[in-house]
């Protein structure tokens, strides 16, 4: 199957120099992309430039992205190159760019390096729309798997976060994850029971096998 696998942080800049971003490594997209591989799938892994992971990918085509708009320029790419089967969109995007950046006195800061001797800064942050909803219109035919890491209250709540997401998106299956599931990764389907996952790896093989339509470890899609 040719498959995609988004991984890594995008970016948005504040100006030519300064940017806001998160944390995310890109350490499990590269884990599944090499899983995938492993499997003979013809793989296509959309690596943020930010990512931190030093694991190398094993035979996967490596796509670089910066920012969202990148992100979706690339994967509009893909989608001309041909049918894609599947897409497992890894990738922790900004939820947010900078709408203006203004100093003490209120006035816009429009040079290319804001200097630091400005003061206090204030930014305004404007919401980015959601990458993951346009990605049915991108690939109708492939299935399609989101991402969700909570942090605030509980497995349940972490759970209904996901299943909103595949509403929303129109999407197969969605992986949660964060401080508000706890320990391992859950994978949950519309109306199917959750399928907990101990580890990354379990995650990756698991995923793998989903993909080719045999149990993901002990229960079968």
């Amino acid at each position: 199957m040719r498959v995609i696998v988004t991984c890594g942080p995008s970016y948005e800049p504040i100006d030519a120099v300064r940017r806001i971003t998160n944390f995310s490594t890109g350490e499990l997209g590269i884990l599944l992309a090499n899983e995938l591989v492993q499997n003979g799938h013809a793989v296509v892994c959309c690596k943020g430039v930010g990512a931190t992971c030093p694991l190398p990918l094993q035979g996967a085509r490596l796509v670089s992205f910066t920012t969202n708009d990148d992100l979706r320029a690339q994967l509009k790419v893909e989608a001309d190159r041909g049918a894609i089967d599947a897409l497992f969109h890894a990738a922790a995007l900004c939820d947010y760019k900078v709408q203006q950046a203004t100093g003490a006195d209120g006035a816009a800061l429009t040079s290319a390096k804001i200097s630091s001797r400005q003061g206090v800064l204030t930014l305004v942050l404007e919401p980015l729309p959601k990458l993951i909803v346009e990605l049915r219109k991108l690939f109708p035919d492939a299935k399609i798997v989101g991402w969700k890491y909570e942090l605030d209250g509980g497995r349940d709540e972490a759970v209904a976060a996901g299943q909103r997401q595949m509403a929303e998106a129109s999407s197969d299956a969605c992986v949660v994850n964060g401080a508000a599931f706890g320990p391992g990764f859950g994978f949950c389907k519309r109306d199917e029971a959750l399928i907990p996952f101990a580890d990354k790896a379990e995650l990756c093989r698991g995923l793998a096998r989903w993909l080719a339509g045999t149990s993901t470890g002990g229960v079968r899609l």
